[in-house]
């Protein structure tokens, strides 16, 4: 069966993934580069000379795979790009190692006295168009009429500055916007990434969340407006407390006046925005409208209460908000009686079974994990927002897509973890992550927090163990991916 295509940006969270889950990249690698010589052996001459261009990275990597399988019964030779000082990672100098004999700088290379060209130059992790040396490389190769083969995408895609490749062997499945018109036959090579690397959210999702500015300023690196509270005070605490663990640089929580001494007692982290009067109320929208400019994100629902006024300011800011949300607790039923005013918005709605229904007017099965996720998948679709389902098993979907996270315990049935990765998710969205990447990191990282939590609380653990154990948990793992 083929496989559906993948997005670009998902291949290192698979990669990731799949080493998460006992299958390490070094395997994935040997698996790819001896997919590309077992395609060369079998579809042209074994006296074939072949020339394989490597650039600096894995895409590199996987070519040198490829020509040390295919020293055993072709004439392949390797051409650098750049200098052995320049390779980025420790698996692709290792794979040089091995081929060094046949290894020399692309200067010394004459395309007339080869019969096949391998293109392992780029990947897809470039940006843009490629700049030189690669880009002269790439018109070059463009003018021959020698059989270009490209290793996983062509060199250059999807920009409009690519190797034409006559055939791409593109790894576990092709990518979203290969076409035979920019990528040739595209041949897709089973390397044996797990099905739960795809399946599940695992510490692959932080290769979605964009990489910090070294030279940032405060509030560059995330501001969240956190609208909660009157009747309870806890909700919106927490879900401001998550969101500050999450990286970003300013918490703002806007409370009705009951609320806010509680608030501020909570963390002094937290800027506290008292809102006159007992609940939040449509004397409060345009206020809270001209706040919320000043943010990336705004969470609203945790504490809020579900009285008449209430719910109707709720609808109010939504149908009105420009920023993207997160949208929670009683905020869920206000949309479900209204969902015409997610129309046009941006973010994500983490319902638990019992307002998906209040969202959705529809009844998810208790253990059948694939029609929930189908009815997720609809439920986002129709709305055009991500949608969290929060449960044993947490499902994603941003209405094209889905994944399942199966981190987190029954501890976690606690007051206050709803509020926990709702704060969670919104700090992730404002460093500017996708609301879909942030539902997945999200989840992930609450979940995983929560097992932390449980080590050592077991079933006494409280929200506040939770978010202690969220820094940890991105220490563990996105510090280790070099995001």
């Amino acid at each position: 069966m083929v496989k559906a295509a993948i997005p670009p940006e998902e291949v290192k969270v698979l990669d990731i993934n799949a080493a998460y889950h006992g299958v390490r990249t070094i395997t994935l690698m040997e698996r790819a580069g001896e997919a590309v010589a077992r395609y060369i052996i079998e579809n042209y001459p074994t006296n074939s000379r072949i020339a394989i261009i490597c650039g600096k990275g894995n895409n590199g990597g996987d070519g040198f795979v490829a020509a040390r399988h295919l020293l055993k019964s072709m004439r392949p030779d390797v051409f650098l790009v750049e200098s052995e000082q320049e390779i980025t990672t420790d698996l692709a100098r290792s794979n040089l190692h091995l081929v060094r004999g046949v290894a020399r700088p692309i200067k010394f290379m004459d395309i007339r006295q080869y019969d096949i060209i391998i293109d392992s130059m780029l990947g897809v992790g470039i940006k843009g168009r490629p700049r030189e040396p690669y880009a002269s490389i790439i018109r070059s190769l463009n003018r021959t009429k020698k059989p270009r083969i490209a290793v996983d995408v062509p060199s250059g895609w999807p920009s409009n500055l690519a190797v034409r490749a006559d055939t791409t062997i593109t790894f576990h499945a092709p990518k979203t916007g290969m076409t035979k018109r920019n990528c040739g036959k595209i041949v897709v090579a089973d390397i044996g990434i797990p099905p739960e690397a795809e399946m599940y959210c695992g510490p692959g999702e932080y290769a979605l969340l964009p990489p910090r500015i070294r030279d940032s300023h405060k509030g560059d690196s995330g501001r969240v407006l956190v609208i909660g509270g009157g009747p309870y005070s806890g909700a919106p605490a927490f879900a401001g407390m998550a969101a500050m663990r999450s990286g970003i640089d300013l918490i703002f929580v806007a409370t009705p006046e009951p609320a806010a001494i509680p608030v501020s007692i909570y963390s002094p982290n937290l800027i506290v925005r008292p809102l006159k009067g007992m609940v939040f109320g449509s004397e409060h929208v345009e206020e809270l409208l001209k706040m919320s400019a000043e943010f990336d994100v705004v969470v609203i629902g945790p504490g809020l209460g579900d009285s008449k006024p209430t719910m109707i300011a709720v609808q109010r800011f939504i149908s009105k908000c420009r920023k993207p949300m997160v949208i929670d607790a009683d905020a869920i039923a206000a949309c479900g009686a209204k969902p015409h005013i997610l129309r046009g918005k941006s973010g994500v709605i983490t319902p638990h079974a019992g307002e998906f229904k209040k969202l959705t007017r529809k009844t998810v099965p208790q253990d059948d994990y694939e029609r929930r996720a189908q009815m997720v998948r609809e439920a986002a679709a129709k709305l055009s927002m991500t949608v969290v389902l929060k449960g044993p098993r947490d499902i994603v979907s941003d209405g094209r897509y889905v994944k399942l996270n199966r981190t987190g315990n029954d501890g976690m049935t606690v007051g206050g973890t709803g509020d926990v990765l709702t704060g969670l998710i919104a700090g992730i969205m404002a460093q500017k992550a996708t609301p879909y990447a942030a539902g997945r990191i999200g989840v992930f990282t609450a979940g995983l927090a929560g097992d932390l939590a449980f080590e050592e609380k077991s079933y006494g653990l409280l929200a506040t163990d939770v978010i202690d154990k969220i820094p940890i948990v991105l220490r563990r793992y996105l510090v280790a991916i070099g995001s």
